[in-house]
């Protein structure tokens, strides 16, 4: 039955065709007789207490230009049978304002990611609930205490914003480098600002690995490796994505975490592993899709987009009536 399924997303213009994996979600959608709607998180109001958006109907294709946009339409969102919150970071205002007008959407309309879910887990803070599978790592503000965390790793950390994204913000510290001090009041602000500091990970030379997941059960998987001249693998950054394998240690990672995303309605999600050790769990929009399809030869929006169908009708959402 057709459903209408509405992706909360970045301008469409601005997206890249053979990358993104909300457009992927977009073509398999239409490939299966759903009708796709977009919108911005700035299109989202509530009136009288009932969450709307502004929005408008979409095609993608692969093809120039990659999207047509038809009418403008006002709905409540109640009125889509499933929506995709596929915002990109930063994790600003606008964005925890949006998911708090989602968290008002009554089922059975189906949001994925949950959007308590999505203000719950911060995605560097969010892999502390899982301390066996995770690196030495400290959240603080305060440099002595910073320092004196990487003096007990023997010199070496990495550390991040807990804000950030597409590996913006992230050194490598080593205790004798002269810009250690500068580098560390930079990152908090002078002791203003949080931030996370984890053992640095040899194995980053041999990449990061992005491991999609799917409703606690792990998908597919591709190593990003950084350049020479890099610490970061991140694609943002010049990381080339290789071939992956899910290996036994990453079964166990996602098996340690999937009672907690299933719990926090943390449907997909991309788990970035180094080495043995879980690093960060990104719920916001995660990417990599393409990548693995491409490297493995398979559709992986193929399983998330049945997984929503399946859903919808676990949950009595597929009413196949479109006005």
């Amino acid at each position: 039955m057709a459903q209408r399924f509405l992706f909360i997303m970045d301008p469409i213009e601005r997206i890249l065709p053979d990358k993104d994996t909300t457009f992927v979600f977009m073509l398999e959608s239409l490939a299966r007789g759903h009708v796709v709607y977009y919108c911005g998180v700035s299109d989202l109001f509530v009136r009288n207490a009932a969450p709307h958006t502004r929005c408008r109907r979409a095609e993608v294709a692969r093809a120039v230009p990659h999207y047509r946009l038809f009418e403008e339409r006002t709905e409540p969102l109640t009125w889509f049978h499933a929506i995709f919150m596929r915002k990109d970071p930063p994790v600003d205002l606008a964005y925890l304002f949006a998911t708090q007008i989602l968290s008002l959407v009554a089922p059975p309309t189906l949001v994925l990611n949950d959007p308590r879910g999505l203000r719950d887990a911060n995605e560097k803070l969010y892999a502390l609930n899982f301390p066996e599978v995770i690196p030495p790592s400290i959240v603080s503000s305060e440099i002595a205490r910073l320092r004196a965390f990487m003096d007990g790793l023997g010199g070496e950390m990495i550390i991040k914003p807990l804000d950030g994204c597409g590996g913006a913000g992230i050194f490598r510290l080593r205790g004798d480098d002269r810009n250690l001090n500068a580098l560390l009041e930079m990152a908090t602000d002078n002791g203003r600002r949080l931030i996370m500091g984890q053992q640095y990970l040899p194995a980053i030379r041999a990449g990061d690995k992005r491991l999609i997941v799917l409703d606690g059960e792990p998908l597919g998987a591709t190593l990003r490796v950084p350049r020479a001249d890099e610490h970061r693998g991140n694609i943002h950054v010049g990381g080339t994505c290789v071939k992956a394998e899910i290996t036994a240690r990453d079964r166990l990672i996602v098996e340690t975490l999937a009672p907690r995303l299933r719990r926090d309605g943390l449907v997909f999600v991309g788990l970035d592993i180094i080495g043995d050790y879980l690093t960060e769990v990104n719920v916001t929009s995660p990417t990599g899709v393409q990548e693995i399809n491409a490297l493995n030869d398979v559709v992986l929006e193929r399983d998330v987009i049945a997984f929503v169908e399946r859903r919808l009708q676990e949950q009595g959402g597929m009413d196949g009536k479109l006005p």
